[in-house]
């Protein structure tokens, strides 16, 4: 039992921003929002209430309106300082508006992404959205699997590019970053709120919140995928089919959608087309890394280390240089009393890693090592 808990904590805290320094900006702590069901208009999203506007004013421009670089520091400090500043904190379900990002001090991702830009603009920084599109954040929400990708600002000061990020512990890996038009980061927005309100069983109203998000964003192949989950959730299959099968145009080797269409073809029971459509997703889903990664998280999540073991040795084999999937090995060795193989594999996983993942793998070796003696 001991061994195992090795494994619980998360490996890296997120990322905190530099502390401020900066007269007391009064907290709002006993505010709480309520996200709106009617979708807002795109340019209220990323407006800034007078507040807000008179503080970057004052805590911004006033002090360095001729010093890109000090301009960023101090925006950092207005967002991150809890005594001083807005003292944002990350919380995965606060998909929200800048306003009620201000009024709440809490955001996920996409929310901190949206506040970022749009101050750093008002600081007369040049601040755009990039996004992570290979991020696993999978959980299961009743019937729904949920893949997410990951956002961050960009922003420029003094020629040189900076991102600020806010991070979740249940983000796990990521691919490089890739700059984002606002429409991309509004749709974004849109269809974060569609899904939340699919979860919460109100169908009518995501639909209304993905429209939105369409129209923004009318090529994006992951919001035709979910506008198919959608329809299947209103029995609206045949519809369902049309939107699956628009997302496979756009992408044919997105995972996400086959895999959909394949579950679609299963309910109507037409085991020719499940039979067509699983050859192709496996096909797809076989050369790719992540997908067998979650798996493996899946079985491990039902302690059949067994079925972990040979999903991650997939992974492992497909992208033998990824700390995480090693680490997952480890855990899976460790579950079936494997103990020196565990040991190889978390060594693996800290010679490839850096940082506080650096430094969290060598705190668990050097425990599990003394557990072996």
């Amino acid at each position: 039992m001991r061994a195992g808990i090795l494994f619980a904590a998360a490996l890296a805290a997120a990322p905190q921003l530099a502390p401020a320094q900066a007269q007391e900006i009064p907290a709002l702590a006993s505010v709480r929002v309520q996200a709106r069901i009617v979708p807002p208009n795109s340019d209220e999203i990323m407006a800034l209430p007078p507040e807000l506007q008179a503080l970057v004013q004052e805590k911004i421009l006033a002090p360095a309106r001729h010093n890109e670089k000090r301009r960023l520091e101090l925006l950092t400090k207005l967002m991150s300082d809890k005594q001083d500043g807005l003292g944002i904190e990350y919380d995965s379900d606060a998909t929200r508006t800048v306003a009620e990002v201000f009024q709440t001090r809490r955001a996920n991702c996409l929310s901190f992404t949206l506040l970022t830009v749009a101050l750093a603009r008002a600081a007369q920084l040049k601040a755009d959205g990039q996004t992570m599109e290979r991020v696993l954040g999978w959980e299961m929400s009743g019937d729904l699997v949920m893949q997410s990708s990951h956002v961050n600002a960009r922003v420029s000061a003094d020629g040189r590019r900076f991102i600020i990020d806010v991070a979740s512990q249940d983000l796990l890996v990521h691919s490089p970053l890739r700059p984002i038009a606002d429409e991309r980061l509004l749709a974004m927005y849109y269809n974060n709120r569609a899904m939340e309100l699919l979860e919460q069983g109100d169908a009518d109203a995501s639909q209304e919140w993905l429209e939105k998000a369409l129209h923004l964003d009318p090529h994006n192949v992951r919001l035709w995928s979910n506008a198919g989950v959608l329809q299947e959730h209103k029995a609206r299959l045949d519809l369902a089919e049309a939107d699956f099968l628009h997302a496979v145009d756009l992408q044919s080797d997105y995972g996400g959608v086959l895999s959909n269409l394949v579950a679609l073809y299963e309910r109507e029971d037409k085991p020719a087309l499940v039979a067509q459509w699983q050859q192709r997703a496996e096909a797809v889903l076989r050369k790719d890394p992540y997908h067998q990664f979650a798996q493996g998280m899946r079985c491990e999540k039902n302690a059949d280390f067994t079925c972990a073991l040979a999903y991650y040795q997939r992974a492992v084999r497909l992208e033998p240089k990824q700390h995480l999937f090693h680490f997952a090995l480890a855990r899976a060795w460790l579950g079936l009393g494997k103990e020196h193989r565990a040991d190889d594999e978390l060594a693996r996983a800290l010679e490839l890693s850096e940082g506080s993942n650096h430094a969290s793998y060598q705190a668990k070796l050097e425990q599990l090592r003394l557990l072996e003696h």
